[in-house]
């Protein structure tokens, strides 16, 4: 286990109100401690009918072009709709999907699940519709925008495609994992995890599922099979302050050659965590700023987007980290806040979207060229957070 360096954010986990008020207007929050260990959910509400339009039949993307290879697909948390991206044309068409849509994963067969405020919706990106919105059996509140509002967050597929996981956020409470059965076009299960689920992600073989719970510094292990749920504490910095630290887990990675999951924090930590066992190791990064997104590519490669310091004083601004298997980094600096990562096929651009969570977004993407290092601003979408590459 790598030796970390010292510093003087363990002492600091609860910011001035003032400073955190203009520089994390809003990744920390206040005035409840973090929640307790999850369980499956035996109280949802029998799940509602599905909205289709038009019907799927039998929940089969309709024939037509595919969108070529290299094409992005973001979602648009700024406003109803997700936005094909060329990225060396910019835009080329959106689909109203739903309020406020947050991650999106991909399928094999063209259709894109996409966590939206009121529902998953389910997009043939061939004819470029909205298929379906999969309502949630988790009763999230009113349907509203910004960065607290209930509903989907992350979203994941299971390697073999029939079933859809998505972390709903559930304002002032416990979140939930949503399973969806892809064929029936349905919610199947709900599942309990814990607080504002911001990235859901899956082993694989398919076997488990890990929902990243920002606000209760911990992942919940699911078993794909039983629903069995197990909580592991990851907070390398301590809970100290609780829902008011902004010392907790965004977004994970899992990791190919060994299946651990890779979670980065401030540019200064990266918590290993064996999901077998529930042990937690930490390495040291080098971008000291604020992290959110992270992906790994196939050769174990990590990405994982710097928004910017929580204290300009002490800490860097945006950035990329591309971290390698051995741990050697290179950070690639952006200009102004970013949300998440894609990478192409072939290893050599990494997309970061500047939609961010918080204010201080911008409408587009950055465009990495990872052996140069040039980095080129694509207007794209409205506010954009999840981006996947087809």
């Amino acid at each position: 286990m790598t030796k970390i360096r010292r510093t003087s954010r363990t002492a600091r986990v609860l910011l001035p109100a003032a400073v955190a008020g203009v520089l994390l207007s809003g990744c920390a929050q206040a005035d409840e401690a973090p929640a307790a260990a999850p369980s499956r959910s035996a109280s949802s509400a029998p799940a509602p009918a599905v909205t289709v339009t038009p019907p799927p039949a039998s929940g089969a993307a309709k024939p037509g072009a595919r969108p070529a290879a290299g094409t992005l697909l973001v979602g648009d948390f700024g406003s109803d709709t997700v936005t094909f991206v060329d990225p060396a044309r910019g835009a080329t068409g959106s689909v109203k999907v739903g309020t406020a849509p947050y991650g999106l994963a991909l399928g094999k067969d063209g259709r894109a699940w996409v966590a939206t405020a009121e529902g998953v919706a389910v997009v043939d990106t061939a004819t470029r519709e909205r298929l379906a919105l999969v309502p949630y059996r988790t009763d999230t509140g009113p349907v509203t925008t910004g960065e607290y509002r209930g509903g989907g967050m992350g979203i994941a597929l299971s390697p073999d495609g029939k079933r859809v996981y998505v972390g709903v956020n559930v304002p002032g409470g416990n979140g939930t994992l949503e399973v969806i059965d892809t064929a029936a076009v349905k919610v199947v299960d709900v599942v309990d995890v814990g607080r504002r689920p911001f990235d859901v992600d899956v082993s694989r073989d398919g076997s488990a599922v890990y929902a990243t719970n920002h606000d209760s510094f911990d992942v919940t292990v699911v078993d794909a099979d039983s629903l069995d749920t197990r909580r592991v504490e990851v907070a390398p910095y301590g809970t100290e302050g609780g829902l008011g630290s902004w010392l907790k887990p965004h977004y994970t990675a899992v990791r190919p050659s060994d299946g651990k999951l890779l979670l980065p924090f401030e540019g200064e930590r990266l918590a290993v965590v064996d999901p077998a066992t529930g042990r937690v190791e930490i390495e040291e990064m080098t971008a000291d700023t604020h992290q959110h997104g992270a992906t790994v590519t196939a050769d174990g490669t990590l990405f994982a987007v710097g928004t910017g310091p929580i204290d300009p004083s002490e800490d860097r601004g945006p950035s990329l980290t591309v971290r390698s298997p051995e741990g050697v980094e290179r950070v690639y600096p952006l200009d102004g806040p970013h949300e998440d990562v894609a990478v192409s096929e072939d290893g050599r651009t990494a997309y970061v979207t500047g939609g961010f969570t918080r204010d201080g977004y911008w409408d587009g993407i950055s465009v990495v060229d990872l052996g140069s290092g040039e980095v080129q601003r694509l207007a794209a979408g409205a506010r954009p957070l999840g981006v996947v590459v087809f």
